[in-house]
């Protein structure tokens, strides 16, 4: 699959880049490091994303180049889906990115079940980013100080800092090949975690106020409401890493965000510890991801979808 990857890349000429919505580091560092690669290719590059990229991101190289305007799909000879183990989760550009004669997707997601014929997807990856990097070794690609950024921002922050489970030796020699390569760790985490708005600092003090532990199912939750959102001024991607923070009681081996997207529905973010298995609880409720972390939408009332959850962690 890779050297049929590989082939199309050679022969295409227009590309067209996407991945997932509400954009992380991952599918980010993905998108601007092929994009970089393919232009020094020669190749037309366009990235369109459904979102606009996160403020903490837009330092990246590359990333004043993002659309989000897909135009005519038909024009494009190969489609990149980055990060993505569905092709909806890329939102309201999904069906015209499924025109495109030629899709290839790079993916970690433990639940891709493979939605088109050309895929590298690898469940045992640190990141998408990782996968690419591979493939960018086997086409000795000129590795610049651009491309290495977006490279190691994405490991980083998929890795949660080099943290979660999936960060294996060859995720550590990928990183040190970035850094040789001219990333700059330092200046990388200092735009990614030590550049927030005051918002964000308001918002989790709000947040911290719903801190539910339950010592008996080993869980602890945090809500996050429109209203909390509307009255300290935050975007919803301010909420990122609030998850995170549950998880690090001792004693506590699920964390789960719940975030209100709607009147009646909430996005509920899953993070672990150990082996336990989070994305089995997300499946249960028509989402996915990995062992440690997870993801899902659910609709009702909070108290009662919380209830709901509980039930299923208690099923193991």
């Amino acid at each position: 699959m890779i050297k049929e990857i590989l082939a199309a890349v050679s022969q295409g000429k227009k590309f067209l880049i996407t991945a997932h919505v509400r954009l992380d580091g991952d599918a980010l560092g993905s998108e601007l490091a092929l994009y970089l690669m393919l232009k020094d290719l020669g190749k037309e590059v366009v990235i369109c994303n459904q979102d606009p990229t996160p403020a903490h991101y837009r330092f990246l190289p590359g990333a004043d180049h993002i659309v989000h305007n897909l135009g005519q799909a038909e024009y494009y000879d190969i489609g990149f889906v980055l990060d993505s183990s569905e092709l909806e989760r890329v939102g309201k550009i999904a069906a015209d990115v499924a025109k495109i004669k030629t899709l290839i997707n790079i993916d970690h997601h433990i639940s891709n079940e493979g939605f088109c014929r050309l895929r590298f997807v690898d469940a045992k990856a640190s990141s998408t980013v990782e996968l690419l990097h591979r493939l960018m070794r086997r086409m000795h690609v000129k590795m610049t100080k651009e491309i290495c950024t977006n490279l190691y921002a994405a490991i980083l922050t998929d890795t949660g800092g080099f943290r979660y489970s999936t960060t294996h030796q060859e995720t550590l020699r990928s990183a040190a090949d970035l850094v040789e390569g001219g990333a700059d760790p330092q200046w990388i985490s200092e735009n990614i975690y030590e550049s927030d708005p005051p918002a964000k600092l308001q918002l989790l003090v709000r947040t911290l106020e719903t801190l539910t532990l339950d010592m008996e199912t080993k869980t602890a939750s945090l809500v996050v409401t429109q209203k909390d959102l509307l009255d300290t001024g935050a975007t919803m991607e301010l909420t990122d890493g609030f998850v995170d923070i549950p998880r690090t009681v001792k004693g506590i081996n699920i964390a789960m965000l719940y975030t209100q997207m709607g009147e009646k529905q909430f996005k509920l973010s899953l993070r672990s510890k150990g082996k336990v298995d989070v994305e089995k609880i997300a499946r249960k409720f028509g989402g996915g991801g990995h062992i440690n972390a997870a993801a899902c939408r659910i609709e009702g009332d909070i108290d009662a979808i919380k209830a709901r959850v509980l039930d299923v962690v208690k099923e193991g």
